[in-house]
């Protein structure tokens, strides 16, 4: 017989060629050797189903286009992205989100690409999805430092007028009496800071929805869940002379730090988170003996105080809800839908993910997500007054700023500050370390405004 030379591809090497009743051994059991699945080629390493299920993970990044005009298209990947660079049809012109622009006139097909938003007052969560893929995703990580900036412009304000000879009053100038629907300045810069991302978003895809997660909540029903009818309207010094007295009720007459008994002695209310950060509410006030409050400073025991809940996440929450229809004429779902439909897919709970769900996100493969910090975008404070030298005045903006990228012979630093009149420059290595070097041997390579994005 002339023996069969052919190696075949798509045949199983533990299949016999030719079956026969006589031996035994090539009586092999033809089944597959990976049951209920297709397998391609024959091969078990080739997967069918597991492809597809790998489908559902994180894929890499994507790379968004800008078309000659400079608007927004679908974007593209890595690979295509670098073959149109190389052969000068496209440009760099952004590195964090990396984006091109086309150097040519395309067509302009779009997708229909959702933004979902989950807000919050401490963090934004974003995901926008077309019909099969997630195109970005990420976390923004809100700069809460507003209250303490204004405490601070307030004490250098009032120190210079203090050394003026006269100045005409201007305590009936006030902003809150003048303009209808006036927010407070922290609550105004993270409202801002939402519409400010969704714009960016809209810069580097064809959003054609806003889907926004808010939320409703009633701070006197959290604290008082019995709470009902005329209660709403009587507050918690109901019944009381003053505030010292309802706190003596509560605390049950005992100092909060020893819980030793304060009749009889000289008692003083101490703010448990001081001012200009904390409040004069009673929930903020503490019951303490004279020694236990001399004692609390000098040891610096203030942990051991118990902390009153605070609502600022509520009350933001509450205050920008009815905003963000009127101007991004979005649509609105709550928190709890989002929790019910995050529980059908089965997904964990993060701001990316409640994002996503927002977003009508169900199948589509998911990308790679962006963490952004938020940075002050001009540091306003131009004089430093320090004990025992002259003061220090900023009299100009330098052009390298915090958190702007740098070269320094070949390697890259993220830089920390500038300092010495703008001469010196404080940078920062992969590994956390802190090089100082003269801004001669600098070159500027990437700024960074105010959202910092990173992988």
């Amino acid at each position: 017989m002339q023996k069969f030379n052919l190696k075949l591809k798509n045949a199983p090497k533990d299949a016999p060629q030719v079956l026969c009743s006589v031996n035994s051994s090539l009586n092999k059991d033809q089944s597959l050797s990976v049951k209920n699945k297709v397998l391609e080629l024959n091969s078990p390493e080739v997967d069918l189903p597991q492809r597809k299920e790998e489908k559902n993970l994180r894929v890499s990044s994507m790379v968004y286009v800008l078309n000659k005009k400079g608007k927004s298209l679908m974007p593209t990947t890595p690979r295509k992205a670098k073959k149109l660079i190389k052969e000068n049809l496209a440009c760099v012109i952004r590195r964090s989100p990396f984006t091109i622009q086309l150097k040519y006139a395309t067509g302009e097909n779009k997708q229909e690409v959702t933004l979902g938003i989950d807000s919050g007052a401490k963090n934004i969560g974003f995901s926008a999805v077309s019909s099969k893929k997630e195109l970005i995703s990420g976390t923004v990580i809100l700069d809460d430092k507003m209250k303490s900036r204004l405490a601070d412009r307030r004490m250098y304000r009032k120190l210079k007028r203090n050394k003026l000879w006269y100045r005409k009053p201007r305590w009936k100038n006030r902003v809150s009496s003048k303009k209808k629907g006036w927010l407070p300045p922290s609550i105004l810069r993270k409202y801002f800071t939402h519409l400010n991302l969704i714009d960016k978003i809209k810069d580097l895809l064809p959003i054609t929805k806003v889907v926004v997660e808010v939320g409703n909540f009633d701070i006197q029903k959290i604290k008082n869940t019995g709470i009902k009818g005329i209660e709403y309207q009587e507050g918690d010094l109901l019944g009381y002379n003053n505030v010292k007295s309802y706190i003596f009720t509560r605390e049950n007459y005992k100092c909060q730090l020893c819980g030793k008994l304060v009749i009889g002695e000289r008692t003083q209310l101490h703010h448990i988170i001081p001012r200009p950060v904390g409040t004069d509410k009673p929930d903020n006030l503490a019951l303490l003996h004279k020694k236990c409050h001399i004692k609390l400073h000098e040891q610096n025991l203030q942990s051991e105080l118990k902390k009153s809940k605070q609502y600022k996440e509520v009350t933001f929450m509450n205050i920008v809800k009815n905003r963000f229809q009127k101007d991004l004429d979005c649509k609105l779902v709550f928190g709890y839908e989002t929790f019910t439909k995050r529980n059908e897919l089965g997904i964990e709970k993060s701001h990316i993910n409640d994002a996503f769900v927002v977003s009508g996100g169900e199948k589509q493969i998911r990308t790679v997500h962006f963490e952004i910090t938020q940075k002050r975008k001009n540091n306003r404070c131009l004089q430093k007054n320090r004990k025992g030298f002259k003061p220090s005045i900023r009299k100009r903006r330098y052009a390298i700023r915090p958190k702007d990228l740098v070269r320094v012979k070949g390697k890259l630093f993220v830089v920390k500050g500038i300092h010495s009149y703008g001469k010196w420059i404080r940078l920062i290595d992969k590994l956390g370390k802190i090089i100082n070097k003269s801004v001669k041997k600098v070159d500027w390579v990437f700024h960074n405004k105010t959202l910092t994005w990173e992988r």
